[in-house]
């Protein structure tokens, strides 16, 4: 048997999973639910596990499903992107994924410049927190954030980064912040996936140890930031990617920017194979240099 079920059988348990039904499904390929149920019965043959979960309320993805769809969703976006390229007679592509801060609070901001140096580079950006998976074609290149230990890669530091307290200058004043020890007083918001957490500031910067609870926890820097807007609490993340926030004097940084921590936590990482590609040559020519102004 083929290691590779076809790829109708493919699409349907992938439009499934996302829709979370056969009918809605059925619909968008144009296919009647019977036949998008046989196709996902056939995959599901052909690898042996059972793929959804099926009751009166619904369908809903197994575990199984969930692990697999986490690794040929990417591919399949791919192919239809290559497709639709050559469709379109699109010969200069480049496929850049991205951690999701980094891509919406940085880069975004810059891509016009990119668009204009670079007229026939056709740009397809990604934004996630699950790191591209190279062997299946997702990304020409892969703009990652935490500690560097992906071997086998070409791994390139974009800057270093100022790690530091970030308030509203409303938060700021009504709280009379001048002591790193007053952030003991007030409500800290807390970035869970953050390479820097706060008892690592507070061991930086104080003899105290940074409290066990905080008022509100993101998984991203932009969640993060915008509560931090809105008086919610003092933040901790980079002055880099809050770059606008500061800019636009939203926030500032509570003790300035020399109470902080400096780091490198966000690269260029890609394959080897890649380099020589002339799209990926100018990308990261472009993306080394904005990295340089930051």
């Amino acid at each position: 048997m083929s290691a590779l079920p076809p790829v109708v059988n493919l699409q349907a348990f992938e439009a499934v999973a996302r829709r979370r039904s056969f009918a809605l499904a059925a619909a968008e390929l144009h296919l009647t639910a019977s036949a998008i149920s046989h196709q996902v019965a056939r995959l599901e043959a052909h690898v042996g596990v059972r793929l959804f979960e099926r009751s009166a309320h619904g369908v809903r993805l197994s575990t199984a499903g969930e692990s697999y769809l986490s690794r040929i969703g990417g591919a399949l976006s791919a192919i239809g992107s290559a497709t639709e390229d050559l469709r379109q007679g699109v010969s200069n592509s480049l496929y850049v994924h991205s951690a999701p801060s980094i891509a919406s609070l940085w880069l975004m901001a810059r891509l016009r410049g990119f668009a204009q140096q670079y007229p026939d580079i056709a740009l397809n950006l990604s934004a996630a927190h699950t790191p591209s998976d190279f062997e299946l074609g997702q990304a020409d290149i892969d703009i990652r954030y935490g500690v560097p230990n992906w071997p086998g890669l070409v791994v390139e530091p974009l800057f270093e980064e100022r790690i530091l307290p970030l308030a509203s200058p409303a938060f700021i004043q009504e709280h009379r912040l001048k002591r790193p020890e007053q952030l003991l007083g007030v409500k800290l918001i807390q970035s869970n996936v953050s390479v820097v957490q706060w008892p690592d500031w507070f061991a930086a910067f104080t003899d105290k140890r940074a409290p066990d609870r905080f008022s509100v926890r993101f998984d991203r820097a932009q969640m993060s930031l915008d509560a931090a807007t809105q008086g919610l609490g003092v933040a901790l993340e980079s002055a880099t990617i809050a770059g606008r926030h500061i800019a636009e004097r939203k926030l500032r940084p509570v003790f300035g920017l020399d109470k902080a921590v400096k780091c490198k936590v966000h690269f260029a990482v890609y394959p080897p194979r890649h380099e020589k590609r002339p799209p990926v040559e100018a990308f990261l020519t472009w993306l080394h240099a904005q990295a340089s102004k930051a």
